[in-house]
Order: structure tokens, then sequence, then C-alpha cells
């Protein structure tokens, strides 16, 4: 980690602009799909309201989708054109082609989505999983990013203690060979409203912030993805890296961290249970030109809990941008 005060980041301000409304935003934004590197990839757009909107792309968390990000995006598209992409296994995704669900291989991933797309360099936010993803892109590739939005990035802890994993024992059997399969098929049992339910109330603070077409939507996309024959070996591979990024990456990750060049919001929820929100001043006091939210009440998907907030701290982080950007270098 670097040896600097890890307290000495901005807070991040709210932008008064004007929101788009999301009273016409009744269903997940559409969808195509691409076929990237022979890996079957799904992407969400969200139609700018402005000719001139700048192209953002949104990277969802473990166990997530792109339907995650659909009220935040529809709140945001009056300055941006925003993509949001399924990782591969997760979402209306395949599965990559070499079974690797490492943080790394879904950052190589989403390079050569933005390669491909031609859409580079994009405003990038990631929240959990993706927000790992996020900082990998940005730290490789900062041709590719104009700003990053952190959500409660699973980055490794700074100190030995089991917190991304304390929340749901059940959770925590995934890591083990064997018996995480196991644990994984007893989930599977529970109806896919009620597997949805437990999700959101792990990520919420408060289960009825979440609008109950949301909650009905995401319920459709749970029982589609059931019968996929690799939504287990996603789920399970996928909590499995992340653990050894937890138990052996830290120096590498952090060091990516460091490295990041584009303005940053770090943003958090103070009661978040998966990721301890007490890294979230290191993240940003780590990143050279990031700014820090930390909202109250809130817990690991902010910007699923409390999408206004969320959006106005971004479209703050895309003026200062600007400005930044238009400062004489040297």
């Amino acid at each position: 980690m670097a040896r600097r005060r890890v307290y000495d980041s901005p807070p991040a301000r709210l932008s008064d602009e004007p929101l788009a409304s999301l009273e016409d935003v009744t269903r997940p934004w559409p969808g195509t799909a691409a076929d990237i590197g022979g890996v079957d990839i799904f992407v969400r757009s969200t139609p700018p309201m402005s000719d001139d909107a700048e192209p953002a792309l949104f990277v969802h968390g473990l166990g997530g989708n792109s339907h995650n990000w659909t009220d935040f995006a529809g709140l945001l598209r009056k300055r941006l054109d925003i993509e949001a992409i399924d990782l591969p296994g997760f979402g209306r995704s395949g599965p990559p082609l070499d079974h690797d669900y490492s943080v790394r291989a879904h950052a190589r991933l989403v390079i050569n989505y933005l390669q491909r797309s031609g859409r580079g360099p994009v405003h990038l936010a990631g929240n959990s999983m993706g927000g790992a993803v996020a900082i990998v892109v940005a730290s490789q590739r900062p041709d590719l990013v104009r700003t990053l939005t952190l959500v409660s990035p699973a980055v490794p802890d700074v100190r030995v203690r089991v917190h991304p994993l304390r929340s749901d024992p059940r959770m925590a059997l995934l890591v083990l060979p064997v018996v995480g399969s196991v644990a994984l098929r007893r989930l599977r049992l529970l109806s896919d409203e009620a597997r949805v339910r437990a999700t959101i109330a792990l990520c919420f603070v408060d289960s009825s912030r979440y609008p109950d077409r949301r909650m009905a939507e995401a319920v459709i996309e749970a029982a589609a993805r059931r019968e996929l024959p690799w939504v287990d070996e996603a789920m399970l591979r996928s909590v499995r890296g992340l653990v050894r990024t937890q138990v052996s990456g830290g120096r590498w990750t952090w060091a990516a961290i460091r490295r990041i060049e584009a303005p940053t919001l770090v943003l958090w929820g103070d009661k978040d249970r998966l990721v301890a929100p007490d890294l979230a001043p290191i993240v940003a006091g780590a990143i050279p030109h990031a700014r820090l939210l930390v909202l109250p009440d809130i817990g690991h998907t902010a910007m699923m809990e409390d999408p206004i907030t969320s959006a106005r701290a971004m479209l703050a982080l895309l003026d200062d941008a600007r400005v930044h950007a238009a400062q004489p270098r040297g």
C-alpha cells in the first residue's frame, strides 16, 4: 500500500444539475449480443437524451448483471451515452471459452470490448467485483478511461479479517471444494423470487427502497438464468477468484489502484455488509485524483439503493473532470 495519509482525498460534491426523469423507465434498457473473442456478450444500451452525450460503460458486481444499473443509467442519460455489460457467465452473457472467471480475465474482456466497439475513452463505473475489474482496466489502459466511478469495489483488505464473507455463511461455503457446489445447489432450491429478495436484503440496508417493478424484473432475469448450464460454474469460480485476490493479490491490486490516472469517484455505503466500509478512505487516498462519498444508512449497491445521490455525485465528477482536463499541464 502507498505510504501516504489515507484521509487526504477531498470529499465528493453533488451536482445540482437536473437529472432525467425515471417516470418513463418502465422496463430494463434494451440490449444486444456481441461476439468478443468468441464469447457471446450481452450489452444493454441506455438511449442518450443529447447528441453530445459522452460514452460510458457500467460493470456489475458478483452475481449481478446489467439490470443493476437501470435507474442509475436512466438518471444520467442527459449527459451520458451509457452501455452496461453482462460479464462472461453472468446476466445474458455466455461463459468464457477458457473458464477463467478471475478479475483480470474479466478486465481483459472489458478492454477487448472497448477496443472493438471504438467507444473509448469512456466514463467507466463498476460495483463490487465490477469495481475491481474497473480498477484493472483503468490502471492498465488509461487511454480508454475518461473518469472512474467505484461503488464499493471488491478490493483486498488491509487487515486480516473475513468481513467480505461474514454476513452470509452460505457465501463463505462457496469457496470450499465440493462443499461449495453442494451449498450452491441448496441455494438453487429456493424460488427465483426468494433468491432475488435474499440478494437485495444482503446488499441493501432497507429492501423497501428497491422499486417493486425492478424486483419483478430481477425475478424474471433470475428465472431466465436458472437453466443455463454455466450458471453455477460462473458463481463458484468468480467467488473463488475474488478470495484468491483477497489472499494473494493484495500487492498487485493496490499497485494498480495507485496507478490510476483518471479523475475518480469512490462511493460507499456506511453499512456495507459485503466489503468493509472503512476501506473507503483508504481506496480514495491511494488514487491520485479521487474524491470520496460515504453515504449514510446505505449498503453495498449505492447506485441501486440511492440512485439519485449516486447520480448527482457522478455528474459532479464529470464536471470536475472537464475542469481538470482543461488545466494546463506542467
